[in-house]
């Protein structure tokens, strides 16, 4: 089946995977990618799709209706619409430091472009959260679908607003959307103020490698092409005014995580350094994504044993790229492709 979809966010980690992922496995759709190209937004994780046939890129904040409005133009009307929206300020650190940026751009533009999509008459609606929604858990349990939601962090809070914004529309509006809720991600192009690049970037040049608290903060660990087969598995075939939990089942500790990217590359660990835990850090987060695996037949193919060594050489492999995005002269990779 051919379709146009918009991608919201598609310059930023996830959303850069999903638009390679698409262009491999379904080239024959139209994809519009939709992106403000704040700090974490890249166009140079999406060059070997530039000039692409059925690729454009669209400059634009999803809470402005007119940018929102540009990408359904780029879009055309041969086709219904469907929408994927990552979207979103992600990192819990920044929150803390000022929770605005995340409201305005996690709910206020969730829920622009709600509107705008209604108007418009969208096929689908795919909204990406994250299981921080759900809190913290105890040593045992799974968040579930039906798990109530108890954020601890600005981030997560805006995120669980924009949840329920989604869901408003589809019991109000009988909007078509699915909401997909997933533990972390880790792979290629991810912004390296999160943990997993941060500490390949520190381990390969002997910088210290800071870690929080006691390290024993657990987490589930997804790899991001399941993560996007996963998307992709949602938008075909989810049912509309679901949510469908996400988890790659690899669950282990900051600190374990941190140890074997150092065995991996050979650095010792003297270069671990503990410093002072953040306000509010959840404890433990794991996924029981059944339902995604009993109704729509979706598991994920990698290992985190397989998919971390893979990640690791990435970033060993573009250490151009790395550079770049730590000093922030990929910034300037817009104005020099697009001329403004």
């Amino acid at each position: 089946m051919t379709r146009t979809l918009i991608v919201t966010g598609g310059a930023g980690f996830i959303g850069s995977n999903f638009l390679h992922m698409l262009a491999e496995l379904r080239p024959q759709w139209r994809t519009v990618n939709l992106d403000a190209l704040t700090y974490a937004g890249n166009l140079e994780n999406l060059t070997a799709l530039e000039g692409r046939e059925g690729y454009t890129f669209v400059h634009g904040d999803v809470s402005r209706s007119e940018d929102v409005e540009r990408a359904f133009e780029a879009a055309g009307d041969d086709l219904p619409v469907s929408v994927v929206h990552f979207a979103a300020e992600s990192h819990v650190d920044r929150s803390i430091r000022s929770g605005v940026p995340f409201v305005q751009a996690n709910m206020l533009g969730t829920q622009v472009l709600l509107d705008v999509c209604r108007a418009r008459g969208v096929e689908r609606f795919v909204h990406v959260s994250t299981d921080e929604v759900y809190g913290s858990l105890g040593p045992e349990g799974f968040f579930t679908e039906k798990t109530p939601l108890q954020p601890s962090s600005p981030y997560s809070a805006s995120k669980a607003g924009s949840d329920l914004l989604v869901a408003a529309a589809h019991h109000t509006h009988g909007f078509p959307a699915l909401i997909t809720r997933c533990s972390n991600n880790y792979g290629p192009y991810q912004f390296p103020e999160k943990l997993i690049p941060l500490m390949i970037a520190n381990a390969r040049e002997n910088r210290p490698l800071p870690v929080y608290g006691d390290g024993m903060q657990v987490r589930d660990w997804l790899y991001v092409r399941d993560h996007c087969e996963a998307i992709l598995t949602v938008l075909e075939r989810g049912e509309c005014g679901r949510v469908y939990n996400i988890g790659g089942h690899n669950e282990f500790p900051n600190l374990e995580i941190v140890r074997r990217i150092l065995a991996h590359l050979g650095k010792p660990e003297s270069l671990i350094e503990f410093v002072a835990d953040r306000p509010g850090h959840d404890r433990r987060y794991a996924i029981d994504a059944g339902r995604i695996e009993r109704e729509l037949g979706w598991t994920p193919r990698y290992t985190f044993e397989e998919a971390l060594p893979l990640t690791i050489d990435w970033y060993l492999a573009q250490d151009e790229w790395l550079q770049r995005v730590r000093s922030g002269a990929y910034q300037s990779y817009y104005q020099s492709q697009y001329g403004a």
